[in-house]
């Protein structure tokens, strides 16, 4: 909000720039809906900061532990499905090969 605030005030966006690293279509938009809407246009939206995907009441750390067992779960789902695969194509590689001709006539 600060850094829409110094734009509106006549800062120049290319001073911002080159002091913040943001884009200068990013400040243009930010001094644009700070225009118009003025500090409620800059709310954040998305995802809340700390832990990914927690929810919006706070309950950051019951979030963590339930993203933690679902990451082992997958974990261990991921490690069942490589040893059925790897199961199968030890036993495809391992059959002995078929006798007869191609088209299933025995010799």
């Amino acid at each position: 909000m600060a850094v829409a605030e110094r734009l509106v005030k006549g800062e120049s966006v290319s001073a911002l720039h080159d002091e913040l690293g943001i884009r200068r279509g990013v400040l243009y938009r930010w001094r644009d809906v700070y225009r118009k809407e003025g500090a409620a246009g800059l709310r954040l939206t998305g995802r809340p900061t700390g832990v990914e995907g927690a929810p919006r009441d706070g309950n950051t750390l019951e979030s963590a532990r339930r993203i933690a067992e679902l990451e082992r779960k997958i974990g261990q789902q991921a490690l069942a499905i490589g040893a059925s695969a790897g199961g199968w194509l030890n036993l495809l590689s391992s059959r002995p090969p078929c006798l007869g001709s191609r088209d299933g006539d025995a010799a």
